[in-house]
Order: structure tokens, then C-alpha cells, then sequence
């Protein structure tokens, strides 16, 4: 048998890491020097990439120089770009100097801290940084570690959704039998994000079984206590079992609050489950002035946020609260003899790989906990504060131009708003969505729509990193440009 060939090429040297990464580093930061010369929203067509890259791997390895061309020349065109300081498209991922850095640290030491022996500073770093997240949110001690409940991150609100809803399922089943889990209701407003509905096929319960209650422009589109209590009566009577409440801080149709408070006290009268989603607007509540939306969430039994949209933290990283733990580990833990360990069975630690789907995890707490300490609750404040000062801009300059009108009261940093149909054989859906598209099509800005109590809307959310008050003043310019043309064609 023939020997094999030595392999003179280097997985992980030090020297070479040094090397290269510098190169990385100074890719990214020219990328970020010159990001307003993209598109906003790629311009490519379907499949465009296949054309442009070779049909199979390379049999040796390449140049960092000729792979970076390609990331110039084929990638980065297929990119909307959303640290671009003009997009203002769905809800912003927030990136920040700090954020990349701890990512680099994170994927740098490559642990994999599924239970407190497999790296212990990854699980108590995290559980203290959930416990300092918490505490800027004036969250309950009985949501934080030191209190008896405890936070755990996520990669995204619809993982959490899951978890909470396969707590809250077991624990009703438990009393009234496994066979019972087509009779469990779920309720939410219709404003309430999707990842809800999805979770709920996910762990079992009939489509059918998902109350979607609807809103009105009477209520700023928020749940009505009311409409969910005679909701859930009907489905008692009717010999179903009201499962689990979700309510919402920041819808990401309109940015609408759900009363926080009044839906506890019914989740609490019908022992549901009560999970808040605050994922986009959570955090603003660091803000006193903002806290109030959060009034009532004594009542909960679990919270989301997500630092990646908001709070100057890559992506990805979602903080979920529980008050009691015991209920997403009867649920979630997951034994085998090579996870045994003195620690573990000592109960004095937290084995984080028992507060979520999969076994394995990344550090993210080291991301969070660099951001946190980078920038301090005092910048932190000042960053939700300039966006939501922005926000106001924009929509002070629609409310200026008679031919605007905004849709939804802004309540955060998303502006829900509309060009007025001319006259009433004007079709304002038609007219909207070509306004639209005729922005997202210049390149020069991005932005994404909604229908909101059956209105079809623009959404201009403001949030990203990079954007300042001249980026907003040219969207507004963009946008009139483009109006003025739509109607002139139009009349």
C-alpha cells in the first residue's frame, strides 16, 4: 500500500491566523467605508451565482486573495445590504465594533458549552449577562437568576416560541392526559408575528386550535382584553382547553403594544401560559421613558428580546426569561451516559443544553457581555433614543406633505405610512406598491410594506447602525421624487 502524501497545508496556524485575519478585518472595514455605493436591495436576478462560480469544488486549496475577489466580484452584488445606513427594510440587524469583536472572540475560542463542565465561564458568564440584561430592564427578580427564575440566549425569537410552547403543552398534559393535545388553544392578536403559528404545528397542536383575534385602527392594532376573554370562554364551552397567551411590544407589522398588564390578569384567571414577545422593541425598555410598555410583565411567564435587532449586538443572539426554569427543563433535558457528569448531578449548575432545542451552542454571553460593557447603559440609552429621534423626523416630514398620511401612531422608531389615493377611483394598494417598488429599485434606499387593518402600507423602520439624520432627509426626498412621477402618470 502506498503511503499517503504528506499534507503541507495548514488548518490553524497561529502566524498564518495573525495574517490572514488582518486581511479580513481590512476587507470588512473597506466594505463598511464604502457601503452607500451598493444597491441597498441586491439587484440580481434568480440563480445568478451559478454562472459565475465553478460547478465543483476546487481539489487544492486557494488564495485568501483570489477568494476575496470572488466575495467582491460574485458575492457582495447578491447582498442587500443591511448595515447599509439606507435600509430601512423589516426590522434592523444591528452590528456595532463591539458586537464584531465579541463574534470574533466567540468563533476565535470555538467552545461548545452544552453543559457547565464543557466550558464553565460559558454557562455562568451567560447566566450572569441575562441577569445584567434583565436588571436594565427592571425585569422582576423572579425572572432572574439570583431571584429563582434565569434567562438563557437563543438564536432566535421562533426558537424560544418553540421552547415556552413545549413547556406550557407538557405542563397541561401532565394533568389532563397526552391524547388531550388536540383540544390546547393558542391566542394571539393578528398582528402578532408568525413564528407563533409556525411553532404551534411545530409542537403539535392543530392549526385549527391557533386563535388569531383580530385588531382595529381603534385600538392602535393592540390586543383587546375583551375580544381574547370572550375568545376563550367560547372555546371552554365548547370543551377545548386554552392553552398559551402571546402577547406583543413592538408588532413587526406596525410596532403596536399589546396591554401587558390586563392580558396577564386573564392568562393568570384561565391559568395560560403567558409569554411576552418584546423581540424589536424590548430594547428600548432599557429607556425609562419606555419601561411602562412593559407594565404587568410580573404576570408572564416567560419574555423575549433580541439584542441582534436593537441593541448594537450581531447577529445572533435572543434572551429569553422564564420565572420558573423547571418547567423548560422537564421538558427540554436530554440525558445520556457521556453527558454524565459530578457537576450536573450535584444540581448546582445550570446545564444550558436542558433550556433549548439542540444540544450544541456557541458563547454567545461573550458577544453580549463585550457590547454591554463597551458601550455602558448610558451609550446603549443614547443609541435606542437617537433612532426613535430619527423616527420622529421622518415622520414629522410625511405629516408635512398633504399628500401623506401616517397610517399607525408611532410609538418606537417604525413609521407606518402611505401615499393618499387622489381620488376615490384611485386604487391606493397599486399606488403604494409602485411607490414602493420604485424606491427599492433605484438602490438608493430600501424599504418594505404591510397590510394593516386592511391597508396597505410603506414601513420605514430606522434602526441601522450607520444611519444619520442626512440619510433619512434623502429617503424623504427619494421618496417625493418618486411620488411626484407616480402621480403625474397617474392623473
Amino acid at each position: 500500500m502506498n503511503p499517503l502524501p504528506p499534507n503541507t497545508f495548514s488548518s490553524l496556524d497561529a502566524d498564518e491566523l495573525t495574517d490572514e485575519s488582518k486581511v479580513v478585518i481590512d476587507f470588512i472595514a473597506n466594505y463598511y467605508k464604502s457601503i452607500e455605493k451598493y444597491p441597498v436591495q441586491s439587484q440580481v436576478k434568480p440563480g445568478y451565482l451559478s454562472s459565475r462560480l465553478p460547478n465543483a469544488a476546487p481539489s487544492s486549496s486557494e488564495s485568501l486573495e483570489d477568494i476575496l475577489k470572488d466575495v467582491t466580484d460574485s458575492i457582495i452584488p447578491g447582498l442587500t445590504h443591511w448595515q447599509s445606513p439606507n435600509f430601512f427594510a423589516y426590522f434592523q440587524a444591528n452590528a456595532s465594533t463591539a458586537g464584531f469583536l465579541g463574534e470574533m472572540l466567540c468563533s476565535g475560542l470555538n467552545v461548545v458549552g452544552f453543559n457547565w463542565i464543557a466550558s464553565p465561564a460559558a454557562t455562568e458568564l451567560e447566566s450572569i449577562v441575562m441577569d445584567w440584561m434583565g436588571q436594565m430592564l427592571n425585569l422582576p427578580s423572579s425572572f432572574l437568576f439570583s431571584g429563582g427564575g434565569g434567562g438563557v440566549l437563543h438564536t432566535s425569537t421562533c426558537e424560544s416560541l418553540i421552547c415556552t410552547l413545549v413547556a406550557a403543552r407538557d405542563r397541561v398534559l401532565r394533568k389532563i392526559g397526552s391524547d388531550k393535545i388536540v383540544k390546547l388553544v393558542v391566542y394571539a392578536s393578528d398582528q402578532t408575528h408568525c413564528s407563533l403559528f409556525k411553532g404551534t404545528k411545530l409542537v403539535g397542536i392543530p392549526p385549527s386550535n391557533f386563535r388569531s383575534i383580530r385588531t382595529s385602527f381603534s385600538t392602535g392594532f393592540s390586543l383587546s382584553p375583551q375580544a381574547l376573554e370572550d375568545a376563550i370562554q367560547k372555546d371552554v364551552a365548547a370543551g377545548l382547553v386554552p392553552l398559551f397567551l402571546c402577547a406583543t411590544i413592538g408588532t413587526t407589522g406596525c410596532g403596536a403594544v399589546d396591554p401587558v398588564k390586563e392580558l396577564g390578569q386573564i392568562a393568570r384567571k384561565y391559568s395560560l401560559w403567558y409569554h411576552i414577545d418584546a423581540a424589536y422593541a424590548g430594547s428600548a425598555c432599557i429607556c425609562p421613558e419606555f419601561r411602562h410598555y412593559m407594565d404587568g410583565v410580573e404576570l408572564a411567564d416567560s419574555l423575549t428580546m433580541n439584542p441582534h435587532k436593537w441593541f448594537l449586538t450581531n447577529m445572533d443572539c435572543c434572551c429569553l426569561w422564564v420565572q420558573e426554569p423547571s418547567s423548560l427543563i422537564q421538558s427540554l433535558a436530554s440525558d445520556a451516559e457521556y453527558l454524565t457528569n459530578k457537576a450536573s448531578e450535584s444540581n448546582a449548575v445550570v446545564d444550558y443544553k436542558d433550556w433549548q432545542i439542540a444540544l450544541s451552542r456557541r458563547f454567545k454571553a461573550l458577544k453580549l457581555w463585550i457590547v454591554i460593557r463597551r458601550h455602558g447603559l448610558a451609550n446603549l440609552m443614547c443609541h435606542i433614543r437617537a433612532d426613535v429621534n430619527l423616527a420622529k423626523r421622518f415622520e414629522s416630514l410625511v405629516t408635512k406633505d398633504n399628500r401623506f398620511e401616517v397610517v399607525v401612531p408611532r410609538r418606537f422608531a417604525l413609521v407606518c405610512f402611505r401615499l393618499k389615493p387622489y381620488n376615490k377611483s384611485c386604487d391606493g394598494l397599486k399606488l403604494n406598491r409602485d411607490l414602493l417598488a420604485a424606491v427599492n429599485q433605484s438602490g438608493r434606499a430600501f424599504m418594505t410594506h404591510g397590510v394593516i387593518g386592511g391597508v396597505y402600507v410603506i414601513r420605514c423602520a430606522i434602526g441601522s447602525t450607520l444611519t444619520q439624520e442626512h440619510h433619512v432627509d434623502d429617503l424623504w426626498k427619494l421618496i417625493q421624487q418618486k411620488a411626484r412621477l407616480i402621480l403625474a402618470n397617474g392623473k
